[in-house]
């Protein structure tokens, strides 16, 4: 049993129903019933009739059930060394006690 999708709504279409239209280029095209049929040949846009499946797509209609909300990366915090300090001398300044940091500086000024 094959089951074709109609060439304008996009709904499936069952042994037995619909028709197939063959253009002169040799495409063939299925249509579910005789208003998707005329809609095509009129020329509607398919994402702007409100019943069909890629209106439905666009709109992001029924599509919430399927889908699960994806979680975001969290962003990981990087040392890098910056251009006159090494990174082993930066993390050695920072694990030094505010006081010691206080006296050097204050024998640099002097």
């Amino acid at each position: 049993m094959r089951i074709e999708l109609c060439t304008f709504s996009g709904m499936k279409i069952y042994p037995g129903h619909g028709s197939r239209t063959i253009r002169a280029d040799g495409k063939s095209m299925y249509f579910l019933s005789g208003k998707t049929k005329s809609s095509h040949f009129l020329k509607r846009n398919p994402r702007n009739v409100n019943w069909t499946i890629l209106y439905r797509r666009k709109h992001k209609k029924g599509a919430i059930e399927e889908t699960t909300k994806r979680r975001t990366k969290r962003t990981t915090k990087l040392n890098r060394s910056i251009a006159g300090a090494s990174l082993a001398e930066i993390t050695a300044k920072r694990n030094q006690k505010p006081e010691f940091r206080k006296a050097q500086r204050e024998q640099a000024i002097r």
